[in-house]
């Protein structure tokens, strides 16, 4: 028994049994493994998000804003993505779309409701009377009719024109194709005609934006004929195209509602005459801040424009914020103040009601530590030191997981988005569009060797005869200044170019007179900015959408070797 080993040698441990054991153990191992994968996958499938370039970890974007490389983000005068941008275009929002057919079921209520008494009393020689139903139904066949390729969503009554035979009629629409969630208004002047025994016809429809007398809808007043949306409060949180614009300055309402106010401002930094890509950040994380401490942000509407986007290739001081930006929707949506009106009510009142102001200066320390300050004003202050005095670094770290930045309240300027839609229109929303970056890029052969070779004339016909048909409107997005270069591909196409409608901005135009306004009667020059920001919107709503680097050339976007850490 001594001798015996202390385990004893029961059945399953027999030497004819072992290799049994072995491949049963074997395999329990490989099961246990399986389990664990599938669990592992599993998990990793319901908590996967894909990434948004937009919103890569600050460190990334960083070194993405503060790179120095020929060929990445600095000399990139990309328009930036903006809230309108992130909206799921999705048609159970905009509501049920206006046919023929709802015009006809008007016709035949009001038929019912009031007989056609106004035929009885048609007077041949007498002015058109713009509020009868029959030339409101009329101007609505005709319009329907007339534009194939949008939706119609609501219809204003019609309101009298420039004389005793037209009419000026508004609605609301959007492109048939249409990507952008966003709503348009357009309104237009109406020659109508009275034949001899009272029969009426449309005989033209103005152009853009020609019937001006209905351009401003009166207040409670109902549409002509609309549908209702579903989800009537998310239409209404939707941009609108072509209406009148308010951006007018917040004012404060009293000297009690002034110091019962908390604020927060950004004094300082080296954010000034930066891209646009780089303010943005930085004025978002200030916005983000101010939402989570339920501060008003106290913001400089007054910015400075890159040299990348002047005509004078230096940096430009004095812009303002609503030439790119609307201020409408950000006022209603967000709590924001002027920041020269600001220290007029500031300075009027802060030692009378005893107001005071915290000051910070360093960026490290996060919003998490402010949230119990009780003091009226927040004041952050930037030194001289870059990147450490940017803006955005106040978001970086811990807080980035905090403090959210509310892109949903930065729109683009309404006002360049009406010029955007006038040029659509002018080809009535039908056209393909194809964007042909050339420039310094084309001459720069170490860095994108077949670029300028890929978008010679030869070339782009020879790509574009596969993917757009012969005959089409084409509408060129391109930095190449020459559009004569492009005069070959006139033989098939009929191109087109953002210079073709200077008039929707030059003096004579509703966007200068109204930026004029707002520049305290000094004119605004249609910028580099305006140019590049417009040119890609327009490119945006062709049906068909041809990108350089995408559909034109094998290079690479920011020069060779970089596809791949594009794509990261």
């Amino acid at each position: 028994m001594l001798g015996r080993s202390a385990f004893s040698r029961t059945g399953s441990f027999r030497p004819e049994n072992l290799g049994q054991n072995a491949m049963a153990m074997i395999g329990n191992v490989c099961f246990s493994f399986f389990v664990i994968g599938v669990l592992v996958f599993t998990i990793m499938a319901a908590t996967y998000e894909p990434e948004d370039p937009l919103f890569h970890p600050s460190t990334k974007i960083t070194t993405f804003l503060t790179s120095k490389s020929n060929a990445t983000f600095k000399s990139d005068i990309t328009v930036v993505r903006t809230g309108e941008d992130f909206m799921a275009a999705n048609e159970t929002v905009f509501g049920s779309i206006i046919n023929s057919t709802d015009v006809d079921n008007l016709i035949s209520a009001e038929t019912v409701d009031g007989g056609d008494a106004a035929a009885a009393h048609c007077d041949v020689s007498g002015p058109i009377d713009c509020k009868d139903p029959e030339v409101f139904h009329l101007m609505m066949r005709a319009t329907i009719d007339k534009f194939q390729d949008i939706h119609f969503y609501r219809f204003g009554k019609p309101v009298a024109g420039s004389n005793d035979s037209t009419c000026d009629m508004a609605w609301r629409f959007r492109p048939k194709e249409g990507k952008a969630a966003a709503f348009y208004k357009d309104y237009r002047r109406f020659v109508i005609d009275r034949s001899e025994n009272c029969t009426l016809s449309v005989v033209s429809i103005g152009e853009y934006h020609t019937g001006v007398n209905a351009r401003k809808r009166k207040k409670h007043q109902k549409a002509g004929l609309e549908k209702t949306p579903p989800n009537l409060d998310q239409a209404n949180a939707l941009p609108v195209v072509g209406e009148f614009v308010n951006d007018s300055l917040p004012v404060v309402e009293s000297e009690s509602s002034f110091t019962h106010g908390k604020y927060l401002i950004y004094e300082g930094g080296g954010d000034r005459c930066k891209s646009m890509n780089h303010y943005l950040w930085s004025f978002l994380c200030a916005l983000g801040e101010a939402q989570y401490l339920n501060r008003t942000l106290i913001m400089d509407l007054s910015i400075c424009l890159s040299s990348i986007y002047t005509s004078s290739r230096l940096d430009e001081e004095g812009k303002d914020f609503r030439f790119y930006f609307d201020f409408e929707h950000l006022k209603e949506a967000a709590s924001v103040l002027d920041k020269e009106q600001f220290w007029v009510d500031w300075n009027k009142w802060q030692h009378k009601d005893g107001m005071s102001l915290h000051l910070v200066e360093d960026f490290r320390i996060t919003p998490m530590t402010l949230r119990d300050v009780k003091d009226t004003l927040i004041m952050r202050k930037f030194g001289s030191v870059e990147p450490d005095n940017y803006w955005y670094r106040v978001c970086e770290g811990e807080t980035e997981s905090v403090v959210q930045r509310p892109w949903h309240l930065l729109w683009k300027s309404r006002r360049l988005m009406d010029i955007v839609s006038a040029i659509s229109s002018k080809m009535n929303w039908d056209y393909d569009s194809v964007h042909v970056v050339r420039g310094e890029k084309a001459r720069n052969k170490e860095l994108w060797p077949n670029l300028d070779a890929h978008t010679s004339p030869d070339a782009l016909l020879a790509t574009l005869s596969n993917k757009i048909d012969e005959g089409r409107n084409l509408y060129i997005a391109t930095n190449e200044p020459d559009t004569s270069f492009f005069d070959p591909l006139k033989d098939k196409y009929t191109t087109h170019f953002l210079d073709e409608y200077k008039e929707l901005w030059d003096e004579t135009s509703e966007w200068y007179s109204e930026t004029t306004k707002l520049n305290n009667g000094v004119g605004v020059e249609f910028d580099g900015y305006m140019r590049v920001s417009i040119d890609t919107e327009v490119f945006l709503r062709g049906k068909k959408q041809l990108e350089t680097f995408n559909d034109l050339t094998s290079d690479c976007k920011d020069g060779i070797n970089t596809c791949n850490v594009a794509a990261n």
